[in-house]
């Protein structure tokens, strides 16, 4: 039996109704940024697009060309690096959005107040388009653990009715401690 499986549902694709503009400051550059939310078609996914760069390369929000994950993720696909994605990606998953192109001026997007919320509003500005085709995702079947001996990170998997992610880091610092979180979709 198959530890994970793709499950395609009756759930139709979404993307945003139209274009929205933000711009702030990026994080570790301190570059101005112009960031641009964009339609995009069925099965599109998330893609970054570097509109500063000649010819305009595109980089899929794929764990395959993630380069680290330290003080952001961040990812690089043919030498075009995109930094700090995290809280834009966050934004669009938690708004359920599936397809859009994400077009900046600079290497990463700006921070904003540091959360995902100025993106999230901006989503809600676009408006939201159901699109016809099925959305599909993968079904864990059977637990799945694995953990990386370099960073110590442990993941598990299980089976579950709903989706449901829970989290705990603990960067060994008294400053911080230990931080939970804990989502559930139901």
């Amino acid at each position: 039996t198959k530890s994970i499986v793709l499950i395609t549902t009756t759930d139709k694709q979404r993307t945003i109704s139209k274009e929205v503009i933000l711009k702030g400051v990026g994080l570790h550059t301190g570059e101005d940024v112009t960031m641009k939310f964009v339609p995009a078609p069925e099965n599109h996914g998330y893609a970054f697009k570097r509109v500063d760069l000649e010819g305009q390369p595109v980089i899929e929000a794929d764990a395959n060309y993630v380069i680290n994950t330290q003080r952001g993720t961040n990812l690089e696909k043919n030498g075009v690096k995109i930094q700090t994605s995290e809280h834009v990606l966050a934004a669009l998953v938690g708004m359920e959005i599936d397809n859009v192109l994400i077009e900046l001026n600079a290497p990463e997007p700006p921070i904003m107040d540091g959360s995902s919320i100025a993106f999230v509003e901006a989503i809600k500005q676009a408006g939201i388009k159901t699109q016809q085709a099925m959305l599909t995702y993968f079904e864990v079947k059977t637990p799945l653990y694995f953990k990386d001996d370099k960073s110590g990170a442990e993941f598990h998997l299980l089976p579950a009715d709903t989706f449901q992610v829970t989290t705990m880091v603990d960067y060994k610092t008294k400053v911080l401690g230990t931080q939970h979180a804990s989502i559930k979709h139901i």
